[in-house]
């Protein structure tokens, strides 16, 4: 059986029709038809929708076609009878942890404790920053001299305007020409 038909019984299943189907799954209703005639593939979120508005059908037997359809169809299994640990009084006793299991006399390796090397915590030094030292990266701005300015100024003398445009933030703009 393949995956359109899977589709095609579990919409049966559901006793929906294909258009009430496609809504109470949310897809659009031309998917179902698509899918049902076998023109398209369902996709993972397709078979997603599926599953977790009929969580009682199977991934199994939805995606391979393996095993029953629905969870119900499948035998039920007994858990095993807990054993009760009771003493002759009929009282319970406590479950043995993994220390009450541990004999006395065994040994599990050597008792000598292991000493790791200690780490003492350090502070990095930094040495202080001398005042020479803090004059001469305050002095390191970057300034233009007198004589740098006014040779880009001469500079750009040479180059015309040819066109200003201003953008305003509603998506508009203007745009000037000398």
């Amino acid at each position: 059986m393949s995956l359109n038909e899977r589709i095609s019984q579990v919409i049966e299943y559901s006793n929906f029709s294909s258009s009430e189907f496609a809504d109470e799954i949310d897809v659009q209703r031309s998917s179902i038809s698509h899918i049902t005639s076998g023109r398209n593939k369902p996709s993972l979120e397709f078979i997603i929708k599926i599953k977790s508005r009929f969580p009682e059908i199977l991934w199994d037997w939805l995606v391979t076609g393996e095993g029953e359809m629905l969870k119900s169809e499948l035998p039920e299994i007994e858990p095993a009878p807990i054993e009760k640990n009771e003493d002759e009084r009929g009282k319970p006793t406590p479950l043995p942890d993994l220390f009450t299991m541990m004999k006395d006399d065994e040994d599990f390796g050597s008792e000598e404790e292991i000493e790791l090397p200690k780490q003492e915590l350090r502070e990095s030094f930094i040495p202080p920053q001398s005042k020479a030292q803090e004059n001469i990266s305050d002095s390191q701005r970057l300034e233009n001299s007198n004589a740098q300015i006014l040779s880009q100024a001469i500079g750009n003398q040479s180059n015309k305007i040819k066109r200003i445009v201003l953008f305003y933030e509603n998506g508009k703009f203007e745009s000037f020409e000398p």
